[in-house]
């Protein structure tokens, strides 16, 4: 076994102890395998160990491992430009990273245009952090009205990035997230489902897990540093 799919191992592990810990089932929560700085090779073996969620936070990056390896699901996870959605809507699974009202219609402006529908989660700006991008919490109702007269992109979820800190201390962090999520749910919203929560990274996901996290953000600890 190779060293990215043994960390691998580690990590889903890990997950799957957190999970039954709070009584959740460790197959609903996916492993996103961020690659930024990660080389074809890594990336290569990341596949042949099972991995099929892979995380990108450059579009040009983005763009080229996307082309070298199609049949994998793509997610972008970095912070996003207007001018460049149009490299990423279609391709994508995922955007994890939309940060403001301006982005979200400008991804349903170039995914109509694509003839696509694109999923997409909203960030959260939870820890009021300014050096973090993200919808604070309280404009979060304002951008799922107006996701849900659009025909072109799929508000799949929330996503959020904790300080940078001991998991514990974050703690707070994903829980409110997922408070958020469950006060948004009884909006009478067509189109806006909210079963993602991206929330976790390789230092803090453990408890991101046992806070509800759908899906976790890995890049070191799979790919070392």
């Amino acid at each position: 076994m190779g060293a990215v799919a043994a960390r691998y191992e580690a990590v889903r592990r890990q997950v799957a102890d957190a999970a039954d810990a709070c009584g959740r089932d460790p197959e609903d929560i996916a492993v996103v395998a961020v690659t930024k700085t990660v080389g074809v090779p890594e990336i290569r073996e990341a596949v042949a160990a099972g991995i099929n969620d892979f995380g990108e936070n450059r579009v040009q990056e983005f763009l080229g491992k996307y082309g070298l390896f199609p049949d994998v699901r793509w997610h972008f996870v970095g912070t996003l430009q207007t001018n460049k959605v149009k490299d990423v809507v279609g391709r994508a699974h995922l955007i994890h990273s939309v940060d403001s009202l301006k982005l979200l219609r400008t991804i349903e402006r170039k995914a109509a245009e694509a003839g696509v529908v694109q999923g997409v989660l909203l960030q959260v700006n939870i820890s009021g952090e300014s050096a973090k991008h993200g919808l604070a919490p309280v404009d979060v109702r304002e951008a799922l009205v107006e996701a849900s007269g659009m025909e072109s992109v799929e508000v799949r979820g929330l996503m959020t990035m904790a300080p940078l800190a001991r998991p514990e201390q974050v703690r707070w962090v994903f829980r409110e997230l997922r408070e958020l999520r469950d006060s948004l749910h009884a909006m009478p919203l067509n189109g806006v489902e909210l079963d993602e929560l991206s929330m976790g990274m390789s230092g803090d996901f453990r408890v991101a897990v046992e806070e509800g996290a759908t899906m976790v953000r890995i890049g070191r600890a799979i790919f070392g540093r």
